[in-house]
């Protein structure tokens, strides 16, 4: 196997609500709500630089999709990262997550391995961490 991800996939509630947040609160480009003409499957994919595909599904439907039960929230499974070129940049990635609905979860701060970080929760409780890593700027 290729050391390749294409896709990730949120489990979210409600998808119309995710897809505000994701949409209009971060400005993620997006198509909309596809796939609604088959049961169980309306998805909305967003494209990321890359080429990496975001997408967000209902967690009913991943679940059924998977064939194993439902499960809750569990917001420490794993974080996203989303990496900035400057502390002013971490900061108003915060700003901008924190007024399209997310809830912040740790302030922006300096971290103990130099860099500058805070997290946000989305509307499903997936944990996002904005972060400034001195020695992993991004490629914009």
């Amino acid at each position: 196997m290729k050391a390749r991800i294409s896709v990730v996939t949120l489990g979210v509630d409600n998808l119309e609500n995710s897809l505000e947040f994701y949409r209009n609160g971060l400005g993620f480009p997006t198509e909309g709500i596809t796939g609604q003409e088959f049961e169980h499957g309306a998805v909305a994919f967003f494209t990321l630089q890359g080429g990496l595909k975001f997408a967000i599904f209902e967690r009913g439907n991943i679940a059924r999709d998977a064939g194993i039960g439902q499960t809750s929230r569990s917001p420490t499974e794993f974080t996203i990262g989303h990496n900035v070129a400057s502390q002013a940049e971490v900061d108003a990635v915060m700003r901008q997550a924190i007024a399209a609905g997310a809830r912040l979860v740790k302030p922006a701060q300096k971290t103990f391995w130099g860099g500058y970080a805070g997290y946000f929760q989305d509307p499903d409780d997936h944990l996002w961490e904005v972060v400034f890593n001195p020695g992993f700027l991004p490629e914009d």
